[in-house]
């Protein structure tokens, strides 16, 4: 469910943080025939979410995840997180 026009609430992070982002539906990494996992990539601000690392509970729109990746995004505002549920 949206929440807004640009986004769902988002929550994780120590001190917890609460803000919005924009979850993208999972895409499978995939070697010869087996899926190695699904990850789901959620896009937020660097300043929200910036601090988040490999393990880190986050929890979007309601539903729990675990953070994989946290990456910067090409204008060093924005974060592109890789998350696999919970």
């Amino acid at each position: 469910m949206m929440d807004g026009p640009f986004g769902v609430s988002c929550t994780g992070g120590s001190p917890l943080v609460t803000s919005k982002g924009i979850l993208d539906s999972p895409s499978s990494i995939i070697a010869g025939d087996q899926i190695l996992y699904t990850d789901y990539v959620l896009h937020c601000m660097d300043a929200d979410f910036g601090m988040l690392k490999a393990g880190d509970a986050l929890t979007v729109d309601g539903v729990e995840y675990t953070v994989r990746t946290n990456e910067a995004g090409l204008d060093a505002l924005s974060r592109e997180i890789s998350l696999q549920k919970t």
